[in-house]
């Protein structure tokens, strides 16, 4: 087969090709590959990360892509790649393609980076392991403790299912374009949390409520969002950045206790 020289990014599609290959190995190198044997790598692009993916020998590894011209690509150029998927990542039905626990890595588009992060959530008891690159404030964030300025929805919300890190910051420089923002690398392994204690459902809203008016007390988000049999909650006067995990899920709680069935 014909190998195809290079495929040209499309701004709508986010893409920001990496071409420093020391990054690449770094980020290839970042899945641990403990618990699962499948791997997913989202956006492969021209392959940079997936070379270095294909030299780990994972047992189950597969490539999605929504780009045809980045998928006829990678077919020209990696024959022994058999599992490339062509189609979207975000409609994708994981628990249908893969049965198995599996690890998901890329270079994330910044654009639907967010999205890709509340999908692995919904798949939490599948998605054993995540790796990969995203705008540096969107990693930062996720690996935010309470207290910080950037600590939020997405920082709860996975943190109450995964253990965050921040592994390293990448230049825009090493990118073709080069993007407008720094670049950050984060791993987020699952926890033991099988079930948080209340409510999951309930949980999600009441993080969201809060955080959608951080700038408010609890008393005022909370109050806004449900309604409430009683008014005083010990931490109502605090701020959504400064509770944590737990403290969300005892707030989840005493809401579930204390509100209005019909609302």
């Amino acid at each position: 087969m014909e190998q195809r020289r290079r495929v040209y990014p499309k701004k709508n599609l986010g893409q920001h090709f990496l071409k420093d290959k020391t990054i690449a190995r770094k980020i290839a190198d970042s899945l641990t590959g403990v618990g699962y044997s499948t791997v997913l790598e989202i956006g492969p692009g021209m392959g940079i990360l997936t070379e270095y993916l294909m030299e780990r020998r994972f047992t189950d590894f597969h490539v999605i892509e929504i780009d045809n011209e980045s998928v006829h690509f990678l077919k020209a150029n990696f024959p022994e790649l058999n599992n490339v998927i062509t189609g979207d990542f975000l409609s994708m039905d994981l628990d249908q393609h893969f049965p198995e626990k599996m690890g998901i890595i890329g270079n994330f588009p910044y654009n639907i980076s967010t999205q890709i992060m509340f999908k692995v959530l919904k798949y939490r008891e599948k998605v054993v392991e995540i790796a990969g690159m995203l705008q540096k404030e969107v990693a930062e964030r996720i690996c935010a403790g309470p207290g910080s300025r950037t600590y939020g929805i997405l920082s709860v919300l996975l943190q109450a299912f995964y253990k965050t890190e921040y592994l390293f910051t990448v230049s825009e420089n090493v990118f073709s374009p080069p993007p407008k923002v720094k670049s950050g690398v984060i791993r987020l392994i699952r926890n033991d949390v099988k079930n948080l204690d209340c409510d999951e459902v309930l949980f999600f809203r009441v993080v969201k409520a809060c955080f959608n008016q951080r700038r408010k007390t609890l008393r005022n988000s909370v109050r806004a969002a449900f309604e409430l049999k009683r008014d005083d909650y010990h931490e109502f006067g605090l701020r959504p950045e400064q509770l944590s995990v737990d403290q969300f899920v005892q707030l989840t709680r005493w809401i579930d206790e204390n509100r209005i069935k019909s609302e």
